[in-house]
């Protein structure tokens, strides 16, 4: 199939690299953690460039910035976004590259002046990072946010949203006005790098989201005994790492066991106290956080880690105690827009694979509101979340092109 039309590259490129300065430090990494400095910045760019190509700018109350194209209000739209914020230190396309590539797409529609059967929106999420929580806009705009989760979203310095909203001149309770109704989304597309390395292993360009996973995330905690290093006998110890240690070793095990091929699972951050070389280990504390895109596994890999933990506790006279940080239900993608865009890229003569998302996305919460699917392209060893982040160019015009053509699809008249 020959497309009809085509991005504009060399804009789309211009937009990258235009973007990728700001929040720019002395170590390369990006800082447009949500509404810090950067953001802001990156937001006043944003909304001028989606004046300047003559869209309507909408920002929502949880401060979302939308590029609108034929909207009138009645018809429901096709979305397509991504998110603008960052990790700290982060690379220049993580999420950015969905928004941007979003944009460079309606623009294309205006370009072309391409009859529309539903209106466009090219949309930004705030804070999908995590800064307060995450994925703050797209929980919004479906819907997901109450008063209470609102008040209690912090960040590590103990600022909550309202007061850095407040301070740029916004009400986080506005936020609550943001939801939409289903009836206003005809379909959801995200285009995203993958994050991992396997479109770049496998040598393909294009990656067929088929589902995110969910996950949760425990805080845990062994007790046992703080005694002499050099007095105490190995029989006699209540060590509390030597129970991490024992439990770090069983996670291959519950995943074959209990887990899928898509199970991962992490010990992240691990703190002995009290700490000190001649002292046995009174207390460990640790994160375990566990992934998979089928809620039933997950909920069986969440029984298995319970059980084992607290096997590993009773043998070795510990107490275990765990507290829940977080919980994401894993969800599917849409089937019907997952085939348009493996069809689509057939046509258009580009290899893909499908594959999971281990990490989580905006679409894991707009999946929930309207048909939602993703596009992934590769990223270079997998690499993300650092100033080493980078997608070819070759692979990021193939991917905008491909969701260009997924919107005509779903947007344009016949």
């Amino acid at each position: 199939m020959s497309a009809p039309f085509e991005i504009d590259f060399p804009r789309l490129q211009a937009d990258i690299e235009a973007l990728s300065q700001i929040g720019r430090r002395e170590d390369m990494g990006l800082y447009r953690m949500a509404f810090s400095d950067g953001d802001m910045a990156g937001r006043e760019w944003l909304a001028g460039r989606i004046e300047a190509a003559g869209l309507e700018l909408f920002v929502d109350g949880a401060a979302n910035v939308h590029a609108r194209l034929g909207w009138d209000g009645k018809r429901p739209s096709v979305m397509m976004g991504s998110h603008a914020d960052t990790v700290p230190g982060a690379g220049h396309l993580d999420g950015v590259l969905g928004v941007l590539v979003a944009l460079e797409c309606v623009r294309c529609f205006k370009d072309h002046d391409i009859p529309l059967r539903f209106p466009l929106e090219a949309v930004s999420f705030t804070d999908e990072e995590g800064r307060f929580g995450g994925m703050f806009g797209s929980q919004a705009l479906c819907g997901f946010l109450t008063p209470e989760k609102i008040h209690q979203a912090r960040d590590l310095d103990n600022t909550s949203i309202v007061e850095a909203m407040q301070a740029r001149g916004m009400n986080a309770m506005d936020a609550l006005r943001a939801a939409r109704r289903p009836e206003t989304l005809h379909a959801f597309v995200e285009l995203h790098i993958e994050q991992g390395p396997v479109l770049d292993r496998h040598g393909v360009g294009i990656g067929v989201v088929d589902g995110i996973a969910g996950l949760f995330k425990w805080d845990v905690r062994l007790i046992g005994a703080a005694n002499h290093a050099g007095t105490t006998p190995m029989t006699m110890r209540r060590d509390a790492f030597q129970g991490l240690a024992e439990f770090a070793m069983e996670i291959n095990r519950i995943l074959e066991e209990h887990g899928s091929p898509a199970s991962v699972a992490t010990i992240g951050r691990a703190q002995l106290f009290p700490g000190a070389a001649n002292v046995v280990p009174g207390t460990v504390e640790f994160s375990l956080e566990v992934r998979d895109t089928d809620p039933q596994v997950l909920s069986q890999l969440n029984d298995a880690c319970r059980r084992t933990l607290s096997t590993i506790a009773r043998r070795r006279d510990l107490m275990f105690e765990f507290e829940v940080l977080s919980e994401l239900e894993p969800v599917h993608c849409d089937k019907g827009l997952i085939e348009t865009i493996a069809e689509t890229a057939d046509q258009l003569g580009m290899e893909t694979l499908r594959m999971p998302s281990g990490a989580a996305h905006d679409t894991q919460m707009l999946a929930r509101l309207t048909r939602a699917g993703m596009i992934f392209v590769p990223s270079k060893e997998g690499r993300s979340h650092s100033p080493a982040e980078w997608t070819d160019w070759e692979d990021i015009q193939r991917g905008a092109n491909l969701a260009l053509q997924v919107l005509h699809r779903l947007a344009a008249e016949s």
